[in-house]
């Protein structure tokens, strides 16, 4: 989850959340319902090039090494069954979310979705809980985005076209 899910943390080109929310949603809802990890043959026997993986590679491991020693097992009853699998059901709604084409909706999302996929592997119940957190400031966001869409759609067509 956390390959399809860090890259919309950054600003991204329209549609990218669309495309990289889609495994997401498959993948939570396997992790929802404890099943193992997989994904379709289009999605997983997809490969790149050795040069790009490098780079890849290259750019991201100085921030995956300081993750790595914030990393530790602690309070891992969070990252166990059966809270994993609740875990897996906020990633999954989180997920949902970050499909639609909200603007700027997919970076908050993105971020929990994260911090909760890097508890989850280092069975770290403290970053679950920083992502559960973060699940609840992004839905906030959101919805108030949301909200305010929906109230300059209606003045719109109240007092524009009028």
């Amino acid at each position: 989850m956390f390959v399809f899910a860090i890259p919309n943390v950054l600003p991204t080109p329209p549609g990218t959340s669309t495309v990289l929310g889609a495994p997401l949603v498959f993948l939570a809802t396997q992790l929802t319902f404890g099943r193992r990890p997989w994904l379709p043959a289009i999605v997983s026997d997809r490969s790149m090039s050795r040069e790009d993986f490098h780079a890849l590679i290259s750019r991201i491991a100085p921030w995956l090494e300081r993750a790595e020693r914030l990393l530790k097992p602690r309070a891992s009853a969070l990252a166990l069954p059966p809270m994993e699998y609740l875990v897996g059901l906020i990633c999954l709604l989180l997920a949902l979310v970050l499909v639609l084409p909200i603007p700027l909706g997919n970076m908050l999302p993105a971020l929990a979705i994260s911090l909760m996929a890097l508890g989850l592997l280092e069975r770290d119940g403290v970053w679950i809980g920083a992502g559960l957190v973060m699940a609840v400031v992004s839905m906030v966001v959101v919805s108030g985005v949301v909200f305010a869409l929906f109230k300059a759609t209606i003045f719109f067509f109240t007092q524009v076209l009028q």
